[in-house]
């Protein structure tokens, strides 16, 4: 029993950086109707940084939030190849977003190397209810409880949050009130970094990271969005901490290699579900 339920918690905390992976791309989806494949990325870049920052001798916090600081540029930059040019239709900005991934390989390879990284995080555990978790793995869940309360928050109460949304509902309209939704698409991004940097510092002290780690990372986080249908973060989140407790559950009873398949196919299951509930919906209309 005392496993059982440190798999179950160690896979909330997997489950939680799938989540903040996830909602990126939620953001992103919901304001510009891009698939951004190169979430993935920064989060690698959040968590090489960290690790390079740290071994300059710079403190942890500091290095933390450069590192995700970092990554909303990356976002940024990669939000201006994507959507940056008008007219550019969805499809080409999913592609444009493929190969910043692909050149992201190049220039990581260059700056890092090869060779995965890692870097220091909350060293010890605690035990509850008899089950054993590392302090870093519930920094891991405190720190995405708190962001999405700030997401939340922030396109609840702000002025630049009901913009995106006003955009993610109604460009249109929104263009007519005087939002700019190349703008805010641009914004998505950046905040889609922001959250892929957040997860990068989060997951580095619990596994190393290299160049291709972000195929692992994209790959789950895709998975999560495709629960919540591409627009619902907070579906999106169940969904991720149900992947994340699903694959942690397949390594702890040595089924460990076949975690991306458990991905994989639970996408597939939840992609199959949501064609079918469409396709009754547009039945039933007709």
């Amino acid at each position: 029993m005392s496993a059982f339920l440190t798999y179950l918690l160690n896979g909330l905390a997997v489950g939680c950086a799938i989540a903040l992976i996830a909602s990126g791309l939620v953001v992103i989806h919901r304001v510009t109707g891009v698939v951004n494949f190169a979430q993935g990325t920064f989060a690698v870049v959040a968590g090489l940084c960290t690790s390079s920052l740290l071994g300059l001798g710079l403190p942890h916090g500091a290095s933390e939030v450069t590192a995700v600081l970092v990554a909303a540029v990356a976002g940024l930059l990669t939000g201006l190849a994507a959507i940056g040019k008008p007219g550019v239709t969805p499809l080409s900005s999913l592609i444009v977003t493929l190969g910043v991934g692909v050149l992201a390989y190049a220039v990581e390879i260059v700056l890092w190397g090869d060779q995965p990284r890692s870097a220091p995080g909350l060293a010890g555990s605690v035990t509850v209810a008899g089950a054993r978790i590392q302090t870093q793995h519930l920094l891991v869940i405190a720190v995405t409880a708190l962001t999405f309360v700030a997401l939340a928050l922030f396109f609840g109460r702000t002025y630049l949050g009901k913009a995106l949304t006003a955009c993610a509902s109604n460009p249109y309209a929104a263009r007519v009130v005087g939002i700019d939704p190349r703008r805010m698409g641009l914004l998505a991004f950046a905040l889609g970094g922001l959250l892929g940097g957040i997860a990068g510092v989060l997951v580095t002290p619990l596994r190393p990271i290299s160049f291709d780690t972000d195929v692992t990372l994209i790959v789950n986080g895709f998975a999560a969005a495709v629960f919540g249908a591409l627009t619902r973060p907070v579906i999106t989140l169940l969904g991720a901490l149900l992947l994340g407790v699903a694959e942690t559950m397949a390594a702890g009873y040595g089924y460990g290699s076949h975690q991306l398949e458990v991905a994989l196919g639970l996408m597939l299951v939840v992609m199959i579900v949501q064609a079918g509930r469409r396709t009754a919906i547009s039945q039933e209309s007709t």
